[in-house]
């Protein structure tokens, strides 16, 4: 089950691992996305962080982190092809984490919460 953040970053957990992404949404406001900047491997994150950068024909946008944790894993495919967030932007991890702590996931968003959320902007 995913979680968000009112940046539109969105987390999955499984076991201790999370995937992190960007919203629908977040790819709508966008537009066509054109480039992105990962963030580092083993680099230590707290939850609201700016870690990675994305840009589009329309906007730049920094992406941040909805919970904290050590990056494990890069989708290094998104450097030649950024453009698979605008087909599956809700199927496409940018990064992994090591969770340190887990508690802070009670703080986001469920996905229905999130749906409300954009409804209301």
């Amino acid at each position: 089950m995913k979680k968000y953040n009112e940046e539109h970053e969105w987390v999955e957990i499984d076991g201790d691992i999370a995937s992190i992404g960007i919203s629908s949404y977040a790819v709508e406001q966008l537009g066509d996305i054109t480039f992105i900047e990962l963030p580092e491997v083993d680099s230590e994150v707290s939850m609201g962080d700016s870690v990675a950068f994305i840009e589009s024909v329309k906007a730049a946008s920094d992406i941040y982190t909805p919970i904290s944790g050590e990056v494990c894993e890069l989708n290094e495919s998104l450097l030649d092809e950024p453009e698979v967030l605008n087909q599956d932007a809700q199927g496409t991890f940018i990064f992994k984490l090591k969770v340190s702590n887990v508690d802070e996931l009670n703080s986001l968003m469920s996905e229905d919460e999130y749906k409300n959320f954009v409804d209301s902007l």
